[in-house]
């Protein structure tokens, strides 16, 4: 059941709102009283209800009176400076990220080949995503077959945002598809490319028949290699991600030959 105090307040400060709401305009004893609160408590719990605007006091009176503000106008004030937490919050731990990456990219690589898999559509594209953000100089995607990130699903929407959000940050991007694939692509693909893509001057694509399997070359240290479902046709099953510059250069160079002898794609 919600409460106030999933909205800030204290037990005390919950108590002596509720009671006030109930009886009306009413002194500290009285209060004290009526919501359990002890009067030992009881002022610091009025003052700090006043501070927040959620409790009026009468100071002509003797003794003192309070009265409750009324219930929609104290539940937004007390969302408006939940708010101002939250977004305070947010404010420090992006400062914290922006410390805590110049402190931990300052380590030194290790160059030691490392290679791991997901298995499952969501869980190759989560780590796709994963590492097109890695990304600091080049993306080069070659496709053989229409797999799930050219499709128009939420995973291939996360794709794309990867995507655009590399060429933001100056990444290069080079896409080499076959002919037959991009007969198959869907038309919002081809819509995409025309309004998104086709006109940066740090995205490329073309199209040339000498392509077989679908992988992902990121900054030339590594590969990301898409395994289809072996049921369903149009599905990534798993990617086996390899951090080996070495077998990156391999690729890159049976990827280069056929990148120059392609034709630019024209949609």
């Amino acid at each position: 059941m919600a409460s106030l105090r999933d909205l800030g307040l204290s037990k005390y400060e919950e108590r002596a709102y509720r009671s006030l709401l109930e009886a009306g305009p009413t002194t500290a004893k009285e209060l004290s009283r009526a919501s359990d609160v002890p009067m030992g408590r009881i002022y610091d719990v009025l003052n700090s209800l006043e501070t927040q605007n959620l409790a009026r006091s009468q100071t002509a009176s003797r003794p003192k009176k309070y009265v409750a503000v009324e219930v929609e106008t104290a539940l937004d004030r007390l969302l408006a400076d939940r708010k101002r937490d939250l977004e305070q919050q947010a404010h420090q731990y992006e400062e914290i990220v922006d410390e805590l990456v110049d402190e931990l990219e300052g380590a030194e690589p290790v160059d030691e080949p490392f290679w791991t898999a997901a298995v499952g559509t969501e869980e190759a594209v989560d780590l796709q995503v994963e590492r097109l953000a890695a990304a600091d100089e080049r993306i080069v995607i070659v496709a053989s077959s229409l797999v799930q990130q050219f499709d128009v699903d939420d995973l291939a929407a996360r794709f794309t945002a990867a995507l655009e959000d590399a060429l933001d940050r100056g990444v290069s991007v080079s896409v080499l598809l076959t002919p037959d694939l991009v007969d198959t692509l869907p038309e919002s693909v081809g819509d995409r490319y025309r309004t998104t893509y086709q006109s940066h001057d740090r995205f490329e694509t073309r199209t040339s028949p000498e392509v077989s399997g679908t992988f992902e070359i990121i900054d030339d240290t590594e590969v990301c290699i898409e395994v289809p479902h072996p049921l369903t046709e149009d599905e990534t099953f798993a990617v086996i991600d390899l951090k080996d510059p070495e077998f990156a250069a391999d690729v890159r160079a049976e990827f280069q030959p056929r990148w120059d002898a392609a034709e630019e794609l024209r949609l």
